[in-house]
């Protein structure tokens, strides 16, 4: 019986996060700052503009400028969101196993579409992606259940024959709120607040080399 395998996107699937923090870098730079480190900006590339901007110019949501700041955070990021942006290491293998193995694949991510669909595109994605859902596909995001529970619905599989990957807390929460298995992926952002053992999820991996085992024993 076949399974669906459902991946967060940014910092799951893809490590997007050198283009995320060049656009956050240009916000710092326009305010006449240093770029910071790309390294000190990852771990808050899963929470999109606002990780970014909070660790970019310690700006919080409430802050007076944060809306227009995000808004060109935005057009920045959308104008060179390919450029250095690439699959993990082990992710081409490891679909070419789900496909082998006679699995579907989907995405669920908190990207909204216009952003997301081209860099899957861009990355060879889109054929072989089941599902697509994004941030603005439905009602809630991520931590909420709904867009796991719609992407399962769109490829035809009840929640029983689904799973969900990713990179931080709320994708574990929503796994659990949609009645889903689910897998840390730990080589991510996994972002700075909540360590990955901290999660519960049912299994977690270091490599999306060491993916497949994990899925093999969720679908037994």
């Amino acid at each position: 019986m076949s399974a669906l395998v459902l991946f967060d996107f940014d910092g799951t699937l893809a490590d997007t996060a050198p283009d995320l923090a060049a656009a956050a870098n240009k916000q710092r730079i326009r305010r006449g700052l240093e770029p910071m480190p790309i390294d000190v900006l990852r771990p808050f590339a899963s929470a999109g503009a606002r990780g970014l901007l909070r660790c970019a110019l310690n700006m919080a949501t409430d802050h007076p400028e944060y809306e227009a700041t995000k808004v060109q955070f935005l057009q920045d990021y959308e104008s060179a969101m390919t450029i250095d942006t690439r699959l993990f290491d082990g992710v081409p293998e490891l679909l070419l196993q789900l496909k082998s193995e006679g699995l579907k694949w989907g995405i669920v991510t908190n990207k909204v579409t216009y952003l997301a669909a081209p860099i899957v595109q861009s990355l060879g994605l889109a054929n072989d992606c089941a599902v697509l859902v994004c941030g603005d596909t439905t009602a809630h995001s991520k931590p909420h259940p709904l867009p796991l529970l719609h992407a399962a619905s769109e490829a035809g599989f009840s929640v029983d024959r689904c799973m969900y990957v990713g990179d931080d807390i709320r994708d574990i929460q929503a796994a659990r709120a949609a009645g889903m298995p689910s897998i840390a992926a730990a080589y991510g952002y996994c972002g700075p607040d909540h360590p990955v053992e901290t999660w519960q999820a049912d299994h977690c991996v270091h490599s999306a080399r060491d993916m497949w085992p994990a899925i093999q024993k969720i679908i037994g």
